[in-house]
């Protein structure tokens, strides 16, 4: 078992020689709604808080409008915890290592519905092998998590509008599910 004081301090991998911080997640004790992206980005690992930047912003508005959840009402993490070089995808390996930390994460809101932003993070928390357009919106249950999975805003931003309603009809979903546990 790992005590999350010391996650700010981990050099369990590489990517903690290229890093300027941990990005640790931020969120009430409390929250019923975890959301896992797949990584720091410049924004977070200069600030120290995930999904700061433009897709940030967007995920942050889009909870608004259909779950009605504002950013301090849940905790907001990362499969990984530390910026790969250039903002490429994490490693198996990476993720590996830094699974334990997600779990440690994870145990503190057990009763928490979780929502994976991207693929790597979907990947990582519901254990899927197909695409991300043939998982979203369904639900998971297993060892480490409840939720489901949406694009990551990112993608939003790349792929337009209709990105952006699939997210929504996702978190439509999400919402659904949360009046109903």
């Amino acid at each position: 078992m790992l005590d999350l004081s010391d996650l700010p301090h981990c050099t369990r991998c590489q990517l903690s020689t290229t890093r300027q911080r941990v990005v640790v997640g931020s969120g009430p004790a409390r929250a019923t709604l975890v959301v896992v992206g797949e990584a720091p980005g410049r924004s977070e690992d200069e600030g120290g808080e995930p999904f700061v930047g433009r897709s940030g912003q967007l995920l942050t508005r889009l909870i608004v409008d259909e779950l009605h959840l504002e950013r301090e009402d849940y905790f907001i993490t990362n499969v990984v915890k530390c910026r790969p070089p250039a903002n490429r995808t994490p490693t198996a390996v990476e993720i590996a290592t830094c699974r334990p930390w997600l779990e440690e994460q994870l145990a503190l809101f057990s009763r928490a519905l979780v929502l994976g932003v991207g693929n790597t993070a979907g990947r990582a928390l519901f254990g899927y092998r197909g695409s991300l357009a043939s998982v979203r919106g369904r639900v998971f249950a297993t060892g480490v998590a409840r939720g489901l999975v949406t694009f990551h805003p990112a993608a939003a931003l790349r792929g337009g509008p209709s990105v952006v309603e699939m997210m929504r009809e996702d978190l439509q979903r999400l919402r659904e599910l949360r009046e109903t546990s």
